[in-house]
This record gives C-alpha cells, structure tokens and sequence, in this order.
C-alpha cells in the first residue's frame, strides 16, 4: 500500500481560508533560499519587502492592514502547484513550502493535558521498556484514578494530593509539572531546524517505541504577545525519554522532528485565541502495511491556558528578540497497540501522519529516520548570507 501527502490547496487549508490571513515561507529556486509569502486567493505571493523574515514581520505594528492590498506583492506560483511540489525528498531545484517559522526559539510545553499525564508517568515507571505499560498502568490507575481533570495545576488541592502520592511512593516529575505550580516548558529543537507541510519527519534510529504528537503551536512575538497560531507535530521518542529524563534532549530534538505548518494564522476579527482554546484537533496515521490510527486532541481539554504558557516561557526572566513558536502539549495517548499485544503503538518506517482543524487547515508529514532523511544545512549563517546576496539586509 502506496501512502500520500495531500497535494492541493484545498486539502491544506483552512475550512474558512477566504477569510484567513495565512502567512508562510517558501523555497525559492530563483534566489536559493526561503521567502516569505502571504496566501492569496489560491496563489502565494513574496511578501518579503515588507520584511526578509518571519520574525521580523511578525513584530510589524498594522500588519494585517499591510497585508490587506495582496495584489500590492510579487506573485510567486500557484498554491495548488506548490502544495504538489511539497513531499518527502523534494530538493533546492523545487519551489516548494518550508515550516512558516524562521528565527524564532521553537519551544514546547509537556504535559498540559491530564489524558496524556498517565502516559507519561507510565513512559517514566517502565524505563522506556514498552512491554511493562499495560502492567504499569494498572498499578499506577489503581493509586491515582484515571480521572485528574478536576485537579487545578498549583493549586491547594494539587497539593495535598501531590503529598498523599509521595506517601504512597507514587509521585512523579510528570505529575509535578502536570499538576504542580510550574509548567514543562523546554526547547524542542533549534530556530530554522522546523520542518514544513510535506516534508518527513525523523525518528532517531536508536527509539523502538515511538510517537506523533498533534499540537497547535502559537507564534509570539519579541514582547511576548501571541500573534497567530500553526499546526505542529513534536514527534516523541517514548523509550528514550522514559530511559531518563536526562535524555529529553535526545528524545526531542533530532533531525526533522519537528514540524510546524502549513501557515501561520494571523489573528484577526475573525480568528482569535478563542478560536484556538476551542479547536479540536484530529490526526490520523496510515502505514505503507494498511495500518490506520485515527486519534485527536481537543484544546478545550488543556490544563493551563494558552496564556499562562507564553507568560511562563518569556517575560523579565526570559526574552526572545527574535519571537518564538510555542507547541502547546497534546492530550493523544498512544496506548494502541501495534508493536505487539501490551506494546501500545509506535511507527513503522513510511507512515504518513495527517493533523488538522478546520480553522489552520491540515499538516501531513512521512516518517523515515532521522539518519536517512535530508540533512539540516540551512541555518541561521546561511540565511544572513543568502539575505545579504539578495539585498533584503
């Protein structure tokens, strides 16, 4: 069985595009690097004059004003023939779609849904060993409950259960940031490391139990303040981090896992960070072998909220100048079986994993492993220089 990406516009954006303000980055063949683009009525349209990056547009006062006269900027293509163009292995020849971020900090919260706290706890209880989850899961529900929903993260209540826990010697770093004052915040994986829609993503060749994660990433600004959101995938080594928390470096940030796309959405009249705290996210996954997941997310479910998040991120003891984009957690649980009966589910080499909600539209990405995919060569260095050659510094 033959898996493949979405290839039309129509398949990507979203239910309600007409009236999006969707912005994104591109390969450009013409200039050998990445140019920003504004979705236009089914084209896309080189935005750079307004400003060489992402970041840099992002921190324009009036930008959905400036944006507001499409036909004033460059018409690059066809969305339909870009959206083609952009599948797993497509090279620097190929005007194709690249993640919408550039030099942001690319940071993520763990732990924000209770669906996906036992899992985690459960990750960490089996040492990464996937054959002990089914037991482990038991024991630990049987201490805890399945049910933590009512539980507000650093509140009074989360306290005295944090130390009834402790006595009973089932207490956890998953259930200290899923329930305590303090949020996971860590950084997933270096600015201009993102891969886009289309693309694959990478499973380091060590991890035997493996996972998606859907997300809706948020873009914030240099002063914090949240702008628009995107889809993401933090694709999750379960075996490795559960060998250690240690190893979340290892777990999280290898070549091409992560992926963020197919375009940030500004916030408008239209869309707003409500729209976000209500999303539903879906997700399927369909192997090479027939295989097929299909699983969600829903914001509503979200323990802290989107804004305390970004507060925890940045602010007096932490600034971003060039922005950063916030993967804000997933409630999916991957206990599906698929390695085996009591292994739960992880990838197979050619899976083909689709997020979408209809107000960002869909995200799909191939699944190889890391050392087999395209390498990461165009960083920041690259960039300055390519900007500089074409004038835009």
């Amino acid at each position: 069985m033959t898996v493949h990406v979405p290839n039309s516009a129509r398949d990507i954006l979203p239910s309600d595009h007409d009236r999006a303000i969707l912005i994104g980055r591109v390969w450009d063949p013409r200039v050998s690097g990445p140019t920003p683009v504004l979705v236009d009525q089914g084209n896309l349209r080189d935005i750079s004059k307004l400003a060489p990056t992402v970041s840099q547009l992002l921190e324009r006062d009036g930008l959905e004003s400036e944006l507001g006269k499409a036909s004033d900027f460059p018409l690059i293509g066809t969305l339909d023939d870009i959206v083609a163009a952009s599948k797993p292995g497509t090279g620097a020849e190929t005007l194709h779609l690249l993640s919408p971020n550039d030099l942001q900090a690319i940071k993520a919260s763990g732990v924000t849904f209770v669906a996906s706290l036992l899992e985690r706890v459960i990750e960490e209880q089996t040492r990464g060993d996937a054959s002990k989850a089914d037991q482990i899961r038991t024991e630990i529900t049987g201490i805890i409950g399945d049910d933590l929903s009512q539980i507000e993260p650093g509140s009074p209540k989360a306290a005295e259960i944090k130390q009834v826990l402790i006595e009973k010697g089932a207490w956890s770093q998953y259930l200290e940031v899923g329930i305590g004052p303090d949020a996971e915040i860590f950084t997933k994986s270096p600015p201009m490391s993102a891969v886009g829609h289309g693309a694959h993503v990478g499973l380091h060749p060590i991890s035997n139990w493996n996972n998606p994660e859907p997300e809706v990433v948020l873009a914030v600004n240099s002063a914090g303040t949240i702008v628009g959101a995107t889809l993401g995938n933090d694709v999750n080594l379960r075996d490795v981090e559960g060998r250690s928390a240690l190893l979340l470096g290892k777990a999280k940030d290898n070549n091409g896992s992560c992926a963020i796309g197919p375009f940030i959405r500004l916030f408008d009249g239209t869309f707003t960070l409500e729209t976000v705290k209500n999303a539903d996210l879906k997700m399927a996954v369909d192997g090479a072998d027939g295989y097929h997941l299909d699983a969600g997310s829903s914001m509503s479910q979200i323990s802290r909220s989107p804004e305390s998040l970004a507060a925890q991120a940045c602010g007096k003891h932490h600034q971003y100048p060039d922005g950063f984009m916030l993967f804000l957690g997933t409630m999916f649980a991957p206990t599906d079986d698929r390695g085996g009966p009591g292994k739960g589910f992880t990838h197979e080499m050619g899976d083909l994993v689709t997020i979408s909600t209809p107000s960002l539209g869909t995200l799909c990405n191939q699944v190889d492993r890391s050392d087999a995919i395209a390498p990461w060569t165009f960083g920041i260095t690259a960039l300055m220089t390519n900007l500089a050659a074409r004038g835009l510094l």
